[in-house]
């Protein structure tokens, strides 16, 4: 019988997928390094019977340094960093043996089918571990493959087993943008980094100096960040006033008017206005215009706007929101959490995975009047090529997730559902008013929306806003 090795990124990624994979009728240990463990049972690959053996690694296997002669910073020019110095691939954490593991469960293997997360890191990884198991695998007879790539976005029966059943090949000129990227990183930041550092040692006396280190892609966004500072300590605050009316009409609640004139800078101006006004007993309507407008449903989530979004209305960190993203994905509770797509491709199911949420209290009545009354098509957005946007995938409670993981799961099926929705239609009502000389208005709305039933998600989105303008 012959025997397919499969390798995810994560030992729980690995998991979930050859639990789907086996239907549950497998067996687990650990492997040699302690870390990873191996899940084997039989089944059918390529029209035989084989033997699976489904384990994972921990990320990237190789990382890039320059060999040793170079890392002596005293006897090494930082200019030599960009052109002279060689580089070479070492272990990324050697205390995980990563390359000898993956040796000793691929010796003697026929087929290897590489899970690893589908994007351009995961397939450098891809590479990395067939630089590390080709050679102790079978040899091919012929012309015949062995070497297979699955492409997945979302850990579901459905997803996983798709997958499997469209093997392509993992793409080695992606790889090779990695690699440069890895390079350029590593000549850039160290040379600039020992530059920077041996430039400014002694001549600041209250600089800790000992390390001032430079990275190609944060340097840049630190730019931002004092630039955006030191507008915020510069910026000089000055004093306005503004006027603002309340009137009553018989036992009605009062109405707060806005100023036409929005505020003045001058407190002698500001009382002449206030002076002149509060002469006038009445306050004239001057115009009453109404219009239909509409707030549009969401584009559908891709990752900044979710990290956005929870870091303005969530209270969690772009880093802690990523970290809980990446778990329900490898969970399966969500789609994979790192995409710039917001457009929905053609043939993506959304009537099955607004289904999953039929059981929510929290929106079972919402999700139902949609899958009744025919979903509206999401908005078009933009493409980029890589991973529809962040959809959830299989129902979940509060319980299940508790804490935060709920808050972020609760937040990405309620965009989702609002998606789906129509468009927030509301009647917006103006009425001008002259008090004395002055011109004040007064702005209104109401929904007149008539899926009213449909209200829950589109407010939720609206008071998140709110919270996200404040």
């Amino acid at each position: 019988m012959k025997t397919v090795l499969m390798v995810a990124e994560k030992p729980s990624l690995a998991q979930s997928i050859a639990k789907i994979l086996s239907r549950g009728n497998m067996s687990s240990h650990k492997g040699l390094n302690g870390a990873c463990s191996v899940h084997e049972y039989t089944g059918s690959f390529i029209g035989q019977c084989v033997h699976f053996k489904m384990t994972s690694v921990c990320g990237h296997v190789m990382t890039l340094d320059f060999i040793g002669k170079y890392n002596n910073w005293d006897k090494v020019d930082p200019a030599e960093l960009f052109s002279k110095a060689p580089t070479e691939k070492k272990e990324a954490n050697p205390k995980l043996t990563m390359v000898k593991f993956l040796q000793v469960e691929g010796r003697g293997c026929d087929y290897i089918v590489l899970w690893l997360d589908c994007d351009k890191e995961g397939e450098n990884i891809c590479f990395e571990v067939l630089d590390a198991v080709l050679p102790v695998m079978n040899k091919p007879r012929g012309t015949e493959k062995t070497v297979y790539r699955a492409k997945f976005s979302s850990i579901t029966d459905t997803d996983i087993c798709n997958a499997m059943n469209c093997l392509g090949e993992p793409n080695r000129n992606e790889a090779l943008s990695v690699d440069a990227r890895q390079e350029l990183d590593l000549r850039i930041g160290c040379a600039f980094t020992r530059f920077q550092t041996k430039y400014f040692q002694g001549k600041y006396g209250n600089l800790d100096s000992s390390l001032i280190s430079f990275g190609p892609c944060q340097t840049p966004t630190l730019g931002f960040c004092v630039e955006r500072h030191d507008k915020i300590q510069s910026f000089k605050p000055e004093t306005y006033w503004v006027l603002q009316a309340k009137v009553n009409h018989e036992k009605e609640s009062s109405l707060t008017l806005e100023w036409d004139r929005v505020r003045v800078f001058d407190r002698e101006i500001a009382q002449m206005f206030l002076n002149i006004t509060k002469m006038a007993r009445e306050a004239k309507v001057e115009s009453v215009s109404k219009k239909e407008k509409a707030k549009q449903r969401p584009l559908a989530l891709n990752t900044v706007e979710m990290l956005r979004v929870a870091s303005a209305a969530l209270g969690m960190g772009p880093q802690h929101a990523m970290q809980i993203a990446e778990r329900l994905y490898t969970q399966g509770y969500i789609s994979y959490p790192r995409t710039e797509t917001t457009h929905y491709p053609e043939n993506f199911d959304l009537k099955e995975s607004l289904r999953q949420q039929t059981n929510n209290p929290y929106w079972a009545e919402t999700v139902k009047a949609l899958l009744s009354e025919g979903v509206n098509r999401p908005r078009k957005g933009h493409d980029a090529g890589d991973h529809p946007p962040i959809t959830p995938m299989r129902a979940a409670t509060e319980a299940e997730l508790g804490g935060d993981g709920w808050r972020l799961y609760e937040y990405i099926t309620r965009h989702f559902i609002a998606t789906l929705c129509a468009d927030c239609k509301y009647l917006q009502t103006t009425i001008s008013f002259i008090i004395g000389p002055e011109h004040f208005t007064c702005v209104g709305k109401m929904v007149i929306s008539p899926e009213e039933k449909h209200n829950d998600c589109i407010s939720r989105d609206r008071r998140i806003h709110r919270e996200e303008t404040k």
